[in-house]
């Protein structure tokens, strides 16, 4: 997904600066252990009307980018 500063926003004030879909208190975090318990994207629309389709694809997008920059530093 492209451009996910349409989507995701990090502001140290709103959840204590965890990544959050941009309007919400929504974390990324959030998402991806709704995803993980088994809840289906309907399931998460439906419990949260603010969200849409394209704020849960740039949760995991997001969440995908971390993981492929992320490194581990050997002590």
């Amino acid at each position: 997904m492209e451009n996910l500063q349409q989507y995701i926003s990090i502001n140290p004030n709103i959840r204590f600066g965890k990544p959050c879909i941009k309007g919400t208190r929504i974390a990324v975090g959030d998402i991806l252990q709704w995803l993980a318990s088994g809840m289906s994207y309907e399931d998460i629309l439906n419990d949260f009307p603010s969200l849409r389709q394209e704020h849960i694809l740039a949760a995991l997008s997001f969440a995908a980018y971390r993981e492929q920059v992320s490194q581990i530093i050997a002590a």
